[in-house]
């Protein structure tokens, strides 16, 4: 091996550091080439934005006419946790959104429509106002004055965005506060450089008050119910030279001329697409600045502006949301791995951080879910979207965040209390999930409390569970053949297989949560639930699959085959086969041994995946297997069971080469993030373990990609994991020690690890098949208890 002089060994670093920032596209934010580069530094928002461009991983997706799925991710300016973001829009959402949800932001989209600074739901893109630069004339919005903007000089880091708008020779910068967003715009000379404010297609009111201040109040009940509310007031660094307002009216069919409604020198107006312009008159390279608030009322606007933005310091207010994202990135430390690794660990750090959002800061007031108005004694946050992030997420939460996660807790509740059962999410009643999870990783809490709501979620048909009476009776749940094909896009249907194996998860959790309680028959009824995945597996076949009310298997049957509701969630049945995390023995049991198992999830990520319906959720593939979606992503881990634990050691590695960032862009995700759920999974892979049963305490060993990785638990000790030898070849593990100690199982408990750990791990190019592999190292299941 050449040795390098260490002036030559420093230009090699120089070069490198520079070629990071470059590809983490990271602004200001960006540590100069040669300094000490920090976690902050390495995360770009950009990442999730983008889908993947390589045909054999998108599968048979998207549709004629619609594009792949990304991450549906937003790289707009926010606090962790927070419910306001300053984000660029690129989607006319107006229009249609053919993302499955309203995405605000599409990176392969060429020009840009507007930015937002809070005042909609969790995916943004019914955020409002609309805000836009526009220099010369301007059109009424639906109609929007687009620019086009160079993607080179498009840049986010944490807490702040910004994008050169050649269309109108301007640049936009945004920031944001925990309440508050602040916008820079930087224009050319001219007399005639507009901010464009207005509603959506709801509309709503937009008034003009004064020469400095636009503010107004939407009427789309999606925004009446956000967390920082359908009130805005938006104030101008420098009073505009004219301003009027418009609004879009459809009266007339035709060329539209004359229909739009725009009067100049009017203070107000109201209806669809209600908005205002407002003229400055600028030198080259002048600046306005807008800061804006939403509320529940002017009133309350306008206090969260005078508190988080007194002044026009965007420095000061982009340096302070950098420094709660440095707070947070700095509790995870890592060394080696590539440039491009650690910008996409830190990329997707950062995006599992989306949720839940803060609803209400300890003191303030906020509308709870019947309508009543009252000071929260704690930090309120937003419904958990339980079937995405509930399977991952929240267990990164519970590792780094355990205040937080007890707020949540608490949130979640309190909404129980008001509603009358604890939320769901979706798919599935898998909020068990979070309370047993932080129980058993040592977070205080009124558990008892939780399980009086838990437990009628979970026994009440009148309650959330669909089909629960079906399902108590029967154990299981039948579906409804179509007169049509139900392949997709058909989208009705029971999901019953599906639904029954959610359930019996579900059920297992409960039992060993009443367990913890001593509640010891609810503890058997629903262990004995739990077991109710074998009512819905076909032995014939082999798979999953699902039955009539009648009892007979639905024929035929084609388990590559994709459904949205019909017998399966999103999935074919080679995805759904292996959704019994709980007991993974029992499956193994039920498939004829280890060595059938193992021959059966070979075949799974061996066979191609060529179906007639085009799931658009489907993306991400390796063979049957997406990792775009939720239902399997936990079945790359599923090897530790069954003896081969090096074969979940290489299939990390290629999920976390191949599917993410592998696009030309190098932002892309396999599919939908859905609030930090696909994210989560790779921080939690890149690390070396992840949580296949997140009500478990139990980690399951893949292969780090960095050398070293120190995560700093919440109650202050650190989890150290050392990867000698390693590298993209070496992806192996040979042996392991934790704490010194010699350790042969591929997984570990969060005992194990609480009062703080350090795992080595000897890395090497061949599996060890030694190493991991005897019964007595597998992970627990049901079925060994």
């Amino acid at each position: 091996m050449a040795i390098q002089s260490p002036n030559a060994r420093r230009r090699t670093f120089l070069f490198a550091a520079a070629a990071a920032c470059a590809i983490a596209g990271a602004g200001v934010a960006c540590a100069q080439a040669g300094q000490s580069r920090q976690p902050v530094d390495e995360a770009n928002p950009l990442v999730g934005t983008a889908p993947l461009d390589r045909p054999e991983l998108l599968g048979n997706a998207p549709p004629p006419g619609e594009p792949a799925y990304s991450g549906q991710t937003s790289p707009g300016a926010r606090l962790p946790h927070s419910s306001t973001e300053a984000a660029p829009v690129n989607v006319n959402v107006e229009l249609s959104y053919p993302f499955g949800v309203p995405a605000p932001y599409h990176y392969p989209n060429p020009t840009m429509i507007g930015f937002t600074g809070g005042g909609g739901s969790s995916y943004g893109a019914r955020a409002e106002p609309i805000v836009m630069p526009v220099v010369g004339d301007w059109t009424v919005p639906p109609a929007y004055s687009q620019a086009w903007y160079d993607k080179s000089r498009e840049k986010a880091s944490p807490g702040y965005y910004s994008v050169y708008l050649d269309t109108f020779r301007t640049k936009a910068e945004l920031t944001a506060t925990q309440w508050t967003s602040l916008m820079r715009f930087t224009f050319p000379e001219n007399k005639r450089s507009n901010v464009i404010v207005n509603l959506r297609r709801d509309g709503g009111e937009v008034e003009i008050v004064g020469d400095r201040t636009v503010r107004g109040h939407s009427q789309d009940r999606d925004a009446g119910h956000g967390a920082d509310g359908p009130y805005f007031v938006a104030e101008f660094s420098r009073p505009f030279t004219a301003s009027g307002t418009f609004r879009a009216t459809s009266e007339h069919k035709g060329w539209g001329i004359g229909d739009k409604g725009v009067e100049p020198g009017r203070r107000s107006v109201s209806g669809s697409y209600a908005g205002a312009y407002l003229t400055f008159a600028t030198g080259a390279g002048e600046t306005v600045l807008m800061k804006m608030a939403h509320g529940h009322s002017y009133a309350e606007a306008e206090q969260r502006l005078r508190a988080e933005q007194p002044g026009w310091d965007f420095q000061r207010v982009h340096d302070a949301a950098r420094g709660e994202w440095a707070k947070i990135l700095d509790r995870v430390q890592v060394t080696g791995g590539t440039a491009k690794q650690r910008m996409l660990f830190y990329s997707t750090l950062f995006q599992s951080f989306a949720s839940p959002r803060l609803i209400a800061g300890k003191g303030e007031r906020f509308t709870d879910a019947r309508g009543q108005a009252r000071t929260v004694d704690y930090d309120r946050y937003s419904p958990v979207p339980f079937w995405d992030t509930g399977r991952n997420q929240i267990v990164l939460l519970e590792l780094m965040e355990p205040e937080l996660t007890r707020d949540v807790m608490q949130s979640e509740l309190d909404m129980a209390r008001e509603k009358g059962f604890m939320n769901t999410s979706f798919h599935g009643d898998n909020a068990v999930f979070l309370y047993l999870g932080a129980w058993r990783r040592g977070i205080p809490f009124d558990y008892a409390a939780a399980y009086e709501y838990l437990r009628k979620n979970a026994m009440d048909p009148k309650g959330p569970r669909d089909y629960l009476a079906e399902y108590q009776k029967n154990g299981w749940i039948a579906d409804i053949v179509p007169d049509g094909n139900p392949s997709p896009p058909y989208a009705g249907g029971k999901a019953g297989a599906a639904t029954t194996l959610e359930y019996a998860w579900d059920d297992f959790a409960m039992a060993e949560y009443a367990e913890r309680l001593g509640k010891h028959d609810d503890a058997r009824l629903f262990r004995q639930r739990a077991l109710n995945y074998r009512n819905v597996f076909d032995r014939s076949v082999g798979f999953i699959r699902g039955r009539t009310a009648n009892g007979k298997w639905i024929a035929p049957f084609d388990p590559g085959e994709p459904y949205y509701n019909f017998m399966m969630k999103e999935a074919s049945g080679w995805s759904t086969l292996w959704l019994v995390p709980h007991d993974v023995q029992g499956l193994i049991d039920l498939l004829g041994g280890r060595k059938a198992f193992n021959a059966k999830l070979d075949e799974f990520f061996g066979t191609p995946y060529n179906p007639k319906g085009i799931c658009r959720d489907c993306t991400g593939m390796i063979g049957q297997y997406v990792q775009g979606n939720q239902p399997d992503q936990h079945a790359p881990y599923l090897y530790a069971w069954s003896g081969q634990p090096w074969k979940t050691q290489a299939l990390t590695r290629r999920i976390l080469d191949q599917l993410y960032g592998s696009d030309a862009s190098g932002y892309a995700f396999p599919g939908m993030d859905d609030q930090g759920a696909t994210s989560s999974w790779y921080v939690l892979s890149a690390m070396g373990f992840y949580t296949v049963d997140p009500s478990s305490q139990y980690y399951v060993l893949g292969s780090p990609i960095f050398d070293t990785v120190k995560l700093r638990l919440g109650n202050g000790r650190t989890l150290e994991i050392v990867a000698r030898n390693n590298s993209a070849a070496n992806m192996y593990v040979q042996s392991a020690t934790l704490n010194g100690r010699r350790w042969t199982k591929p997984w570990f408990s969060h005992d194990d690890i609480k009062d703080g750990a350090k795992l080595v791990l000897e890395m090497g190019p061949k599996p060890n098949p030694a190493w991991g592999s005897a019964p007595t190292d597998a992970p627990p299941s049901l079925s060994g208890k």
